[in-house]
């Protein structure tokens, strides 16, 4: 029925008073006095005051219900109706409305039930926060930052306040009810703000004295994981969170706690340590089983072969678990013998099944050394055997660097040809100068070492030495030929024979030569000098200008003496018959040495003590040495010293 079919209908004892039923004798007051009378029969009903009603009729649209006003209010059959779309009011029943409005566009009364429940909850509700009581409602839905839960109106449980510990997945507790202490109350706004965690927080601060009590270092408990972090597992054990670290979990490796636990489990652990005071408890899941490094020596002697999986990889080699709680390292030189392997991972896999030999294992370092390349004989010892030292090997060039040339001798096995070992007597700035990858090139073998595999090869050893033995070849004072092979600022090299050369130090020049040096002297023109030192094992020769001059102007200034003296000693005896084999040669008695041979002796005494002299002490510059060249030829070159005797037999001759 609709409000067409039912019109409203005032009571019958509030009968309609009509203007034309006033007494036309009755004065004006009583006729207003009578209406006063009337309005105070009528309820003082205010705009959002709830109060009690009577339904008077039920119909499929509106339910109507009766105040005590002057009309009654329809009331929507939705706000009676519960899950299963039943009206739960019948007709005579007493209820709580508020009227929202006293008369709407068409006189009536506008009344809700929902909003008097919901008024009546508010109270309820005021109530319980300032008695610090606490509410039950259920959960609702996620919004942004928290939960919205129904405790007969939406309140707001910020995500902070849900539970002790963060809450990852807040949706498995959409549709649980719980209880909550109401936080925050403000009516006029209509804003509620609840928590559970302070409830929480409540019963744990009750249990955390009796849990202390119980628990002791050493002790077996249960708890339940209420959090998992990247370091290690949170568990509640009755008001006391224990923390397991990832470190206390496994006597093996544990990559993160979610591979081995998941959130609400409950799980036995042993107490390893605790702070009543500070109220911290350290557990232990590894130290309820026995440690199984304490017998690995036992259990993985050197040599022994194993099979492991493979559980980390990494630049330097691959950890492989032999057993629970036991890991041995594959170092990456430990993989092959020959070939050079950048990382492990262009052998193995994770989870590939590996097998090795044990080198080491250390139970007190708690490291176990594992190879691969030992389940294989070393080729580096057959290549010492099949390849002595002095074998002339052949092979290609496989790779250039700046100190020398790496060749192949047998599969994965290279040998160095070190740049200093490409020739006895050249200097050769990079291997390219000469060779080229891919070449063939023949070798000698120098020296093997197997321990740090390295194969040591010799170009220049394929030919004998040219310094060997030049010590009898050349000697201190010899005067040598060469052709000059370069010019540098601190002297000339000489090539005196095939990959032998000499240098004729800056020093060893005369000073008015040596600034003119580059245009007297050009590279191939043939040149003399003195040897002046030989160093056969650093490979030098020492050559001199200086001294070969000084030795040319000695022989000079002996011989024009020499020749002196003769002429004067052959002249006189001629011209006295005292020539022998000359006719009319007298036959003398052996005499006296002469004068002019007493002077030669003097002359050769003079020269030799002057040698000796600048051979212990050169003069410390050349200011010094050329005074004294100087003076050296002059006293050359003038007469010897003459007696008495020897100048009167001159004159005589000479008159004669």
């Amino acid at each position: 029925m609709d409000n067409t079919e039912a019109p409203i209908q005032e009571k019958e004892m509030q009968p309609e008073i009509k203007q034309s039923d006033k007494p036309k004798n009755e004065p004006e007051e009583s006729y207003e006095m009578m209406t006063q009378l009337y309005e105070e029969t009528l309820k003082d009903i205010q705009e959002g005051e709830v109060v009690k009603g009577t339904v008077i009729k039920i119909t499929p649209d509106y339910v109507l219900v009766d105040v005590g006003y002057k009309s009654e209010g329809q009331i929507s059959t939705n706000e009676f109706k519960n899950e299963e779309r039943e009206i739960l009011v019948k007709e005579g029943d007493q209820i709580d409305v508020l009227l929202e409005k006293r008369e709407d566009d068409e006189g009536l009364i506008v009344l809700s039930k929902t909003k008097a429940d919901q008024a009546k909850v508010w109270d309820l509700i005021g109530k319980a926060s300032e008695n610090n009581e606490l509410v039950e409602g259920k959960i609702l839905s996620r919004i942004k930052g928290g939960l919205s839960v129904d405790i007969g109106v939406k309140a707001f449980l910020p995500g902070s306040q849900i539970d002790l510990h963060p809450i990852q997945d807040m949706d498995k507790l959409l549709g649980q009810t719980f209880k909550f202490k109401v936080l925050k109350f403000n009516k006029k706004r209509g804003n509620i703000v609840i928590s559970r965690r302070a409830i929480l927080e409540k019963e744990r601060e009750s249990q955390r004295a009796e849990t202390f009590e119980k628990l002791e270092e050493g002790s077996i408990v249960e708890g339940v994981i209420k959090n998992i972090t990247d370091y290690g597992v949170f568990i509640d054990l009755g008001g006391v969170d224990g923390l397991l670290h990832i470190t206390d979990m496994s006597w093996g490796r544990v990559n993160h706690p979610s591979e081995l636990f998941s959130l609400g489990a409950t799980i036995s652990v042993k107490v390893i340590n605790m702070d009543k005071e500070k109220g911290r408890v350290s557990l232990g899941l590894k130290q309820m089983i026995p440690d199984p490094w304490i017998n690995a020596e036992k259990t993985y002697p050197v040599g022994k072969r194993v099979t492991g999986k493979v559980v980390s990889i990494t630049s330097y080699g691959i950890f492989m678990e032999l057993e629970k709680g036991i890991e041995g390292l594959i170092h990456i030189s430990e993989i092959s013998w020959t070939r050079k392997i950048r990382h492990p991972s262009q052998i193995v896999c994770l989870n590939d099944e590996v097998e090795g030999v044990v080198l080491s294992a250390d139970s007190s370092k708690r490291r176990t050394s594992l190879g691969i390349k030992q389940l294989e004989p070393n080729p580096w010892t057959l290549v010492k055997e099949k390849y002595p030292v002095g074998t002339i090997i052949e092979g290609t060039i496989k790779n250039i660097t700046d100190f020398g040339l790496f060749v192949g001798i047998d599969e994965g096995i290279d040998g160095l040809i070190h740049i200093s070992d490409f020739s006895w007597t050249k200097k050769i700035k990079h291997p390219a100068e000469l060779y080229k990858k891919g070449e063939k090139v023949q070798a000698i073998v120098l020296n093997i070492d197997e321990r740090n595999e390295r194969f040591s090869i010799g170009i220049k050893q394929l030919e004998k030495d040219p310094w060997e033995g030049i010590d009898q070849k050349y000697s201190s004072g010899q005067l040598v030929e060469g052709k000059v092979t370069n010019i540098t600022a601190f002297g000339i090299f000489l090539e005196l024979s095939t990959g032998i050369e000499g240098l004729i130090h800056i020093s060893e020049i005369d000073k008015s030569k040596a600034e003119k040096i580059s245009e007297l002297i050009k590279i191939g023109d043939s040149l003399k000098a003195l040897i002046i030192n030989i160093d056969e094992r650093g490979k030098k020769i020492g050559l001199s200008l200086k001294e070969l001059e000084k030795n040319s102007e000695k022989s000079e200034a002996k011989k024009y003496i020499y020749q002196q003296t003769s002429t004067e000693a052959s002249l006189g005896e001629i011209l006295e018959n005292k020539v022998p084999g000359f006719p009319n040669a007298e036959k003398k008695e052996p005499e006296e040495p002469s004068a002019s041979d007493s002077s030669i002796e003097k002359l050769e005494t003079k020269l030799s003590q002057e040698d000796s002299e600048e051979a212990e002490a050169k003069p410390e510059n050349e200011a010094e040495a050329k005074p004294e060249a100087e003076a050296k030829a002059a006293s050359l070159t003038e007469p010897a010293d003459i007696s008495s005797e020897d100048s009167i037999d001159s004159e005589s001759a000479e008159k004669k």
